[in-house]
């Protein structure tokens, strides 16, 4: 997100804490989307993205007084987003676990389209889909929002370095799998 945005967010922020009510509403109209696809990205699931973006906003308005730095609205407030899906996945995995196990494995594979350009897309995507929860969010976070790995490191509450380490191997991984299935394919 360019320099002239925050700046925008940071003044909307001080507003809003000064007891501009009107602040707020532009804050969510800025942010509301970009909470809504934050969340979609862990739980590809539109209806439950909606619910975290909603619970995000309730915690938004809670805390936002307390917010120190309001340069960094954006990385908190996706933070928040964050751990609230991720808080939904928990919530969605132990409901699994109580369902028999059979009943989640009857899934079908889609055949590969022919290699073109969208279908080379699809295969990374498909890949993607295949890799760890972190590894994926950094993935996204880095090349689709085009954040800073600084920025990632506070989103995801984890180091640089270690955003840079799950970055390198998401990318070896999708190169590996994508060579897989071409000499797959060649057979």
């Amino acid at each position: 997100m360019g320099k002239p945005n925050r700046i925008v967010d940071s003044l909307l922020v001080i507003s809003y804490q000064g007891g501009n009510k009107k602040a707020l509403d532009l804050l969510v109209r800025r942010w509301n989307t970009k909470l809504c696809a934050h969340a979609y990205r862990y739980l590809d699931d539109w209806e439950l993205a909606k619910d975290v973006t909603q619970d995000t906003w309730s915690t938004v308005l809670a805390k936002i007084h307390m917010l120190r730095d309001s340069n960094s609205f954006g990385s908190w407030a996706m933070t928040i987003a964050g751990r609230k899906a991720l808080d939904t996945i928990a919530k969605q995995t132990k409901r699994k676990k109580e369902v028999k196990p059979q009943f989640w494995e009857n899934h079908e594979t889609v055949p590969e389209p022919l290699i073109t350009k969208e279908a080379q897309i699809n295969r990374i995507l498909k890949v993607m889909a295949t890799l760890p929860l972190e590894q994926k969010m950094v993935l996204r976070l880095f090349y689709l929002e085009e954040y800073s790995l600084k920025e990632i490191s506070a989103i995801t509450n984890t180091s640089v370095n270690t955003v840079k380490t799950r970055l390198f191997r998401a990318r070896e991984k999708i190169k590996e799998e994508l060579k897989i299935r071409k000499d797959e394919k060649r057979d």
